[in-house]
């Protein structure tokens, strides 16, 4: 069978791409990979947050499927809407790499390290939350951008420590360009490290890609996306939630608050697997039971007057 792979062009989904098209080759597929940009990939000086934070890197790649161009997408998990239009799903979440968030910095080997006022670049609101938490004498400033970009960014001195997921910085060696890498211990965004592929409504489709589908992934990572839509979150929203599958129990710890780290809820509980499609609900609803929303919602107008001071 021909599978035609929609693809942002950035290196780290192609990269992406790149590995879910040798798995379909070795299956005996052939492959078309159509690449486009997304609209998070054209709207470079503008906080994710603020240009809407659902669907920003995953629209467009849904629009050329529904138009019929093509038949799936390989995402960073992190970055998928936990709703999908009609005709489509997310057929295939696949085995995870590293969870974690890291630090990476020309001078510096640690957050700890980090002097009084250092300069740290992230785009995701959740790590700017727990940063805060433990420094808030830090300066976290909005960094867009491709990794190569913000990795210049970092060596041309315009950050002290910029902040990436694990994930892409081990599938594109990133550890080679800078001085220090250090994981930061910071609960990571639903689906973090995993790819998820989302494809067509077809029979023959799914049935093709169904190979794809790792039953650790799934388990973690249904909790985690069942976790954000009860609370409504979104991909930018400053929530935390990670999921471990150790035998025949889930590990889930959870973070949400104000972005500036001064107010948050934070949790952990352990669930039997086998009721891992109710678990991320019954935890958010323990999360709206102590205030979860009502945070959220102070969190997103937060933001809202940051944009306008």
């Amino acid at each position: 069978m021909n599978i035609r792979i929609a693809s942002r062009n950035s290196a780290l989904a192609l990269w992406q791409t790149y590995h879910i098209r040798d798995l379909l080759i070795s299956k005996g597929h052939s492959v078309e990979i159509i690449t486009m940009k997304t609209k998070g990939d054209v709207i470079l000086d503008t906080p994710l947050a603020k240009i809407g934070g659902k669907g920003l890197f995953t629209k467009e790649l849904e629009n050329s499927m529904l138009e019929g161009s093509a038949d799936i997408a390989v995402h960073s998990l992190k970055d998928v809407p936990t709703t999908f239009p009609d005709g489509l799903k997310l057929a295939c979440v696949c085995s995870r790499e590293d969870v974690r968030d890291a630090m990476l910095s020309m001078k510096y080997r640690s957050l700890e390290e980090l002097p009084k006022n250092a300069k740290v670049g992230t785009t995701s609101l959740r790590r700017k939350m727990q940063i805060l938490a433990s420094r808030s004498d830090l300066e976290i400033i909005s960094l867009r951008g491709n990794v190569n970009s913000r990795i210049a960014k970092l060596k041309n001195g315009e950050f002290d420590a910029i902040i990436l997921a694990m994930a892409g910085i081990n599938r594109l060696k990133l550890s080679n360009e800078v001085k220090f890498t250090s994981p930061i211990n910071t609960i990571p965004a639903m689906g973090q490290g995993a790819l998820g592929i989302e494809a067509v409504n077809k029979k023959e489709i799914l049935e093709a890609i169904e190979f794809l589908n790792d039953e650790r992934s799934v388990v973690e990572t249904t909790i985690e996306r069942d976790f954000v839509h009860t609370l409504n979150g979104g991909c930018q929203a400053p929530i935390g939630i990670n999921a471990k599958l150790k035998g025949d129990k889930i590990e889930v710890e959870a973070i949400l608050g104000l972005i500036d780290g001064s107010e948050i809820l934070r949790d952990s509980k352990t669930y039997p697997k086998l009721a891992y499609t109710i678990a991320g609900k019954n935890f958010a609803d323990e999360f709206i039971a102590r205030g979860a929303k009502e945070l959220l919602k102070r969190a997103e107008e937060m933001v809202e007057l940051s944009y306008i001071f």
